[in-house]
């Protein structure tokens, strides 16, 4: 293991982290009127309902996907899937999740580069990010040519030992993926390198959506009236100021 993979993949993670937690809060108390997702479907509602929804539905499979299976250790289900069981389902279902995103986000890209009124009110952040995410996508499926070369689940298995060792902040994660390849590598890094610009990005909206979730579990409003409540047979009193 080098100095560059002790970097990337044992501080690097924690500096995006740090970034994604710390910027998302200074910018909700600093620029609220900034924290949303800047609709451009007024200036042209074209390609946008599908890249969009293609966009969305691959990204949320995706992101929860990871989450589940990078984080959930490995005894937890060793004993009815099979580690390269988990890897084929892995790979079958984020490859049809990752097209579909890849799909709808090139849709965005190109509606964004391609509208002159779009582009115009487009911010450096909207083209930065959709070609990140772009990017991102690309990788994530050109790793499934990759691990069908392996479907023991031996590299699957070193990158969530990596995932549990930064978020428990055990010390030697990067030694999990030091023996991995470039490609894998890239795809890491650019992953942890979106979470670095989100706080900077229109990606802040999606704090919002967990929000939505907290809305729904909120307990009920208790509403009381103003209205004084008066014995029956009495008359209701009147300010000092009523007129006579």
């Amino acid at each position: 293991m080098n100095a560059l993979d002790t970097f990337f993949f044992g501080l690097y993670p924690y500096i995006c982290l740090t970034v994604f937690l710390l910027g998302s809060l200074i910018r909700f108390d600093r620029d609220q009127y900034t924290w949303k997702s800047d609709s451009s479907q007024l200036l042209k509602a074209g390609q946008l309902r599908w890249g969009s929804n293609l966009f969305h539905i691959g990204i949320l499979f995706l992101f929860f996907g990871h989450f589940a299976g990078l984080l959930t250790p490995h005894f937890v289900y060793e004993h009815f899937v099979s580690a390269g069981d988990k890897q084929l389902s892995a790979m079958v279902s984020g490859g049809i999740a990752g097209l579909l995103g890849f799909i709808g986000v090139t849709l965005l890209l190109h509606r964004r580069l391609s509208e002159p009124r779009i582009r115009i009110n487009s911010k450096t952040s909207d083209i930065v990010l959709l070609v990140l995410l772009w990017l991102q996508f690309g990788l994530g499926l050109a790793t499934i040519a990759v691990s069908a070369q392996h479907m023991d689940g031996g590299l699957m298995m070193a990158f969530g030992e990596w995932a549990q060792h930064i978020v428990t902040l055990r010390p030697g994660a990067a030694e999990f993926v030091a023996g991995a390849g470039l490609l894998f590598k890239l795809h890491l890094f650019l992953g942890m390198s979106i979470f670095l610009v989100f706080p900077f990005t229109r990606l802040v909206h999606v704090w919002s959506g967990f929000g939505v979730i907290a809305y729904l579990v909120r307990p009920y409003q208790v509403v009381r009236s103003r209205r004084l409540n008066v014995p029956a047979g009495h008359n209701q009193p009147r300010r000092p100021d009523a007129g006579v």
